[in-house]
């Protein structure tokens, strides 16, 4: 049986909990990790874990673990895990990553020198009608890709930010480009593939944030497709929703935190009715959710191959949210690979300041 630990006891960690206790005897939860003392040993009792830590260093003195889940607040996401791949420990991490793309190479340079491997958790990759989608798109059921749309359309109110590390660029990296709307367009990503150029928009309309709290892209893909994105946290009726315009069909999902088959709808273009009857072959009542990234995680390490999502994979996806940074904060449009060391959007996303940031 493998050993877990998690590092950092707030909301985020119960999923984590839940998805271990769900693999049954395939992985144990032995230890956690928190600052607060008393929080941690409540969590702890909540599930049964034997051993609590006020340090992840102490814990990996101490226990042989095979897996650490990082769920504490982003700004500690990255040293975190860079003392995991010290000590050969595998890590699945919560979103956003990291804070920055420079602090993403630095993840993948100490990966390089480690047994230890890093995910990020993206656990809308992993939904069986995703899996499905990218597999039929990739046998050409749908046909080409022509539009696509991602809305991450949530609802934050002033009191959600009274949370001392929210809605900073130094805790958590950005708005809800960085840390909401990131899910929809990773998936996003993973179905269209690599993308080629941004045009952004970033605002802050309502809330006293040092962050945006909306942002706006017009996206074009290596192959051709063309997709819009908007990430908001000023919407009261609440949704997430994705379409992709194929040449065969339109496939589209709406939810909110999570999806299962009952989310997604295929309409067929004219005459090309066999793709609904093709992707209605496989029916999953199966709910996306970080069970199902779980558990493709730990089959990865079974089979002794890397676990998804790598660092490469999140690098992209991190890529995205700085270009969109850095277009809307520049004006300009900006192309993959644009950022390297010497762009000032590659050390920090705020890059050369948000236009806001001196009516503040």
């Amino acid at each position: 049986m493998r050993r877990a630990a998690i590092v950092g006891t707030g909301a985020i960690a119960t999923s984590h909990a839940e998805a271990l206790r769900a693999e049954g005897e395939r992985i144990e939860l032995v230890a956690v990790v928190d600052v607060d003392e008393q929080r941690a040993a409540e969590f702890a009792k909540e599930w049964g874990v034997p051993r609590v830590y006020p340090r992840l260093a102490t814990l990996l003195d101490v226990e042989d673990v095979d897996v650490v889940h990082i769920c504490t607040p982003p700004r500690a996401h990255v040293p975190l895990a860079l003392e995991c791949l010290a000590a050969n420990v595998n890590v699945l991490v919560e979103k956003p990553p990291a804070l920055s793309l420079s602090e993403i190479d630095t993840l993948i340079a100490a990966e390089r020198a480690s047994t230890g491997r890093v995910a990020t958790v993206f656990q809308h990759r992993f939904g069986p009608a995703a899996i499905r989608l990218r597999r039929m798109v990739s046998q050409g059921v749908f046909g080409r890709s022509l539009v696509a749309k991602c809305d991450t359309l949530w609802y934050r109110d002033d009191a959600y930010f009274d949370v001392p590390w929210r809605g900073s660029w130094d805790s958590e990296g950005g708005g809800p480009t960085m840390g909401h709307g990131i899910h929809q367009f990773d998936l996003l990503l993973s179905v269209l593939g690599p993308w080629q150029e941004i045009r952004g928009l970033a605002a802050r309309q309502a809330r006293h944030v040092a962050t945006e709290d909306v942002s706006m892209a017009l996206v074009t893909f290596a192959d051709g497709t063309v997709a819009s994105v908007v990430n908001s946290l000023l919407s009261p009726r609440e949704t997430s929703e994705l379409r992709f315009d194929f040449e065969r069909a339109t496939v589209e999902v709406e939810h909110l935190y999570g999806y299962t088959d009952a989310h997604w709808t295929v309409t067929p273009a004219p005459g090309q009715d066999e793709v609904v009857d093709l992707w209605r072959e496989e029916r999953s009542e199966v709910a996306s959710g970080h069970g199902c990234q779980l558990a493709a995680f730990l089959d990865a390490l079974d089979s002794r191959e890397t676990p998804p999502v790598t660092l490469a994979d999140t690098r992209d996806t991190m890529e995205f949210i700085a270009a969109l940074y850095a277009s809307a904060f520049t004006g300009t449009a900006v192309k993959a690979g644009e950022l390297g060391p010497d762009s000032p959007f590659y050390a920090t996303m705020e890059g050369i300041g948000a236009p806001w940031a001196n009516a503040r």
